[in-house]
């Protein structure tokens, strides 16, 4: 016998809701075990982003602040000159100055040439300034602006002073290098030290060194045995006797 439509109706919905529901649970169980999740790593920044924003986001808080301290000094001298005060009745004014998008992205430029070592330094010496002048609102770009300036070009002499002291070792090195050569390594040219070169240089590893020394003292060595061979005495026999005339 046939089930009627709507008992067969209703038990499909049940069967569906039970299989979304299973669904559900295994997502909920791979969620918890990480199952088929993909790993996934949050991409590292620059550093030289994570410098940028950092200064720029202290230099629209420096901006916010030195437009409220400007509208409460003209507060407080209306106040003064009315002798009302009206401030209860104003709401919290939004900031209304911005700056150009030239002059953002210079500043964005100069900030990017921060070390991240420095970032800490340049906001500390900005807020600095900002709490020494007490600036208008329109001042505040001009006053950041020069503090990145002074601060880059404090590294760069810093790293000229480093390059110049790495080029100073160098040479110190080179030179000392030098005078250790020679103080090991003693020549004299006209001077009988045809031994003592030699051995110095063998004790050096400098054998193929070569003087005027001793290109002279082996040509002489040359000449006296070349001399002695020519003085060596003739021995010859003369007449028909066996006798050996001297």
């Amino acid at each position: 016998m046939d089930r009627p439509v709507g008992r067969l109706f209703w038990e499909c919905v049940q069967m569906l809701s039970g299989f979304s529901g299973a669904v559900e649970d295994s997502r909920a169980m791979a969620s918890w075990f990480s199952w088929n999740e993909p790993y996934y790593r949050s991409p590292r920044r620059d550093p030289a982003d994570v410098v940028t924003d950092t200064l720029m986001l202290e230099f629209s808080w420096q901006l916010k602040e030195a437009e409220k301290q400007q509208k409460e000094r003209e507060n407080e001298y209306r106040r003064l000159k009315t002798g009302v005060d009206y401030s209860w009745l104003a709401s919290t004014p939004r900031s209304s100055y911005n700056i150009s998008t030239g002059e953002r992205l210079g500043l964005e430029d100069l900030c990017s040439k921060v070390p991240p070592s420095c970032c800490g330094l340049v906001i500390l010496k900005f807020r600095e300034v900002m709490q020494a002048n007490e600036p208008e609102v329109q001042e505040v770009y001009g006053l950041f602006r020069s503090v990145l300036l002074d601060a880059l070009d404090h590294l760069k002499e810093e790293q000229e002073v480093q390059r110049l002291t790495r080029q100073w070792n160098n040479k110190r090195a080179m030179s000392m290098s030098l005078v250790n050569f020679r103080s090991r390594i003693k020549i004299k040219p006209f001077g009988s030290t045809v031994g003592r070169t030699s051995s110095v240089a063998n004790e050096a590893g400098l054998s193929d060194l070569k003087t005027v020394s001793e290109d002279v003292e082996r040509g002489m060595e040359s000449e006296e045995r070349s001399q002695r061979v020519w003085s060596t005495p003739d021995f010859r026999y003369k007449g028909t006797n066996s006798s050996k005339v001297v």
